[in-house]
């Protein structure tokens, strides 16, 4: 009986271990995503699942980090001519596309929401007071 609960005082032990150590650390944000949930991510690590893979030399992140610099947000890259982003370096047609449809489906998204609370007045007033 002794041996038992030594045994599981070994297992409890190293259970805690485990939980209360260091945060993981994710080779790419995706994991960090997946383990965290997409409200966790920042902004770099949103746009660095976009990008993928980056070059040698220059991660996803750091592009993505690059990219939120040149243009200062979200918001600041919106609007951008797709010129505009091939001309990064570590970007190329593919991800400078993806992320340009990333930004026409939230386009389209803020749209119905737009076009839906223009229609619907109960909606409108439980959205905006």
């Amino acid at each position: 009986m002794e041996q038992k609960e030594q045994t599981h005082a070994l297992i409890k032990d190293a259970a805690l271990r485990m939980i209360y150590s260091e945060a993981p650390q994710w080779r790419h944000p995706g994991g960090k995503l997946k383990e965290l949930g997409a409200e966790k991510l920042s902004d770099a690590e949103l746009l660095a699942i976009l990008i993928a893979t980056g070059i040698k030399g220059r991660p996803a992140e750091r592009i993505a980090e690059d990219i939120l610099a040149k243009f200062g947000s979200f918001q600041g890259m919106a609007n951008q001519p797709l010129e505009k982003f091939v001309a990064i370096k570590g970007l190329g047609d593919v991800k400078s596309l993806r992320i340009f449809a990333a930004f026409e489906i939230a386009r389209r998204c803020v749209n119905i929401i737009i076009k839906e609370l223009k229609e619907d007045e109960e909606l409108r007033k439980e959205v905006l007071g």
